[in-house]
């Protein structure tokens, strides 16, 4: 699919992305894209279809002669949505240390309330 890029003039965009964009930049600065369409383009490039099976944080696309980081391409897919804020930074309290029993006794205390 290498030959993808020697007749780019005669492929649809929309079809063969990878032969006329080099990154989730690019084609987010098309502007003969609607918004749909550039969400369709790079949803389509950050699939696990095209994960790097030694490294699944890249996206190798057909036709493209190098690797995309999906972080580019999620930080696209937020921008197209107007959303330039980073992602939401892993953490929190681990599920093993939450304390799943503490809304079943706040529920029954308010029952207690009513029947009292």
């Amino acid at each position: 699919m290498d030959n993808a890029k020697t007749n780019t003039g005669t492929l649809n965009p929309f079809f063969h992305p990878a032969a006329h964009y080099a990154s989730p930049e690019d084609v987010l600065n098309d502007d003969e894209l609607c918004a749909p369409e550039k969400r369709i383009i790079l949803s389509s490039w950050a699939s696990d279809m095209f994960a790097v099976e030694s490294c699944p944080a890249l996206r190798e696309i057909p036709g493209m002669g190098h690797t995309i980081r999906l972080a580019d391409i999620l930080a696209a897919l937020r921008r197209l949505d107007g959303n330039d804020d980073d992602p939401p930074r892993p953490g929190g309290v681990p599920m093993r240390l939450r304390r799943p029993w503490a809304a079943a006794l706040r529920r029954s205390a308010r029952c207690s309330r009513w029947l009292s």
